[in-house]
């Protein structure tokens, strides 16, 4: 017997409130806790983190946190070795976030580069090429002579 009604429009269904609601807590206390703790890793020495989106298994017991370290210098190599760094003290931060949210189970942390910083930098250099704000000149000069 099924226990769920199946999704009978084939639309992909996305995460709950719940899980919605409990990402953003999580990304909350996190970022209190990196803001307030020294981290013992060479690898996050003096380096500051933001933590955009957290996304929550349907169980709540896994968070995957998706952050961009932020630096004077940072390169590719640096990055993937701030990301190691919260990996490797990922069970500390876990303790310590069990203390300041009042969820059930503390949930495991992994963290993973965000890239949508690098397409949205990505992205404002195309929009600042000069063809492209050649042709998009060109079409609003087009919408306004069809509104005259």
């Amino acid at each position: 017997m099924k226990r769920h009604a199946d999704n009978k429009k084939g639309a992909p269904t996305g995460p709950s409130q719940r899980q919605l609601r409990a990402g953003e807590l999580i990304r909350h206390a996190l970022v209190e806790i990196l803001r307030e703790e020294e981290l013992a890793d060479e690898a996050l020495a003096g380096v500051s983190v933001t933590v955009s989106e957290v996304r929550m298994s349907p169980d709540l017991k896994h968070a995957v946190c998706f952050v961009e370290p932020l630096g004077a210098g940072l390169k590719g190599e640096d990055t993937t070795e701030v990301i190691k760094g919260l990996n490797r003290v990922s069970k500390f931060l876990r303790g310590r976030l069990g203390r300041s949210i009042d969820m059930k189970f503390t949930p495991d942390l992994k963290f993973i580069h965000d890239e949508s910083f690098g397409a949205a930098a990505y992205m404002d250099n195309l929009f600042l090429d000069p063809r492209v704000q050649q042709d998009t000149r060109r079409l609003s000069d087009v919408a306004d002579e069809d509104e005259d």
